[in-house]
Formats: structure tokens, sequence, C-alpha cells
């Protein structure tokens, strides 16, 4: 698919295959979340115009598009039984506030209704270990 930016969210996506990622205009930074220790650790990946860059199944990963970016991103059929999650981490500890879990058939619709049930829901954002409310969009410091 062929995805241009801005973009505001504060989600990861995790897909149960690869990604691969190709930047055609401009940058754009691929958060992701190593959760190989049993600390997991954030960490961002600038893709520059004209790099591509292969995400491995199963990785927390949140894209962020600035404004006149052009991206295209290859993702594989899922196989059977297998699903996506739409996950969100605490701003302030870090730790997993929700996840929802979904059958990916179309990636433009379910992502946003995933995305607007959390942003409606003060009980899903709200931080069970530090009570931090969290949001579906980045906040103005």
């Amino acid at each position: 698919m062929i995805v241009g930016g801005p973009n505001e969210r504060t989600d990861y996506h995790i897909n149960p295959t690869p990604e691969w990622f190709y930047q055609k205009k401009g940058s754009m930074l691929l958060k992701v979340v190593d959760e190989t220790d049993a600390e997991p650790k954030f960490i961002d990946i600038i893709i520059n115009e004209g790099d591509s860059y292969l995400l491995p199944g199963n990785v927390p990963h949140s894209p962020v598009r600035f404004a006149d970016t052009v991206g295209i991103v290859v993702e594989q059929d899922r196989p059977g039984g297998e699903n996506d999650k739409i996950r969100w981490y605490c701003s302030h500890c870090r730790q997993v506030v929700h996840e929802s879990e979904l059958q990916m058939l179309d990636l433009g619709t379910q992502v946003k209704e995933a995305i607007l049930d959390f942003e409606n829901d003060v009980e899903k954002r709200t931080c069970f270990h530090c009570k931090t409310l969290n949001y579906a969009r980045p906040q103005s410091n």
C-alpha cells in the first residue's frame, strides 16, 4: 500500500508476518519495541528517502509519517488463525495499557475503529499500573 503523511497516533501495530517499508519521498520514523529482554526497549528507526527496512513479524511498531512524505508498505497475507494486534503503552511508565486483537481484513477501517474505541473509553486509556490517562493521539506538552 502507498502511505502518505502526516499521521498522529500513539498505538503500536503487531503484525504476525514481516512488513517491508520503502520510503519514496522524505523520511519517516518507525518506533519499535524490542521485547527480547525482560524489560522492553523502545527504539526509533529513521527510514530516509530511498531506503527500505524489513520489520520481522510480531514486533510492535508505530510508523510516524511527516507532512509531504510518501512511503510504500508491503504486508503478507496473514496465515489462517493469525490475528493482528493494536497496542497502547503508557506514556509515563511504558507498561501495556490496552490491546485490541483483530483478524485483519481491511487495514484502513479496522485500525481506525480500534483507535476510536480506545479514544472513547477512559477505562481503556487509564494505566492499571500508574493511573496515567493515555491518549490515542500525541498531546502537546
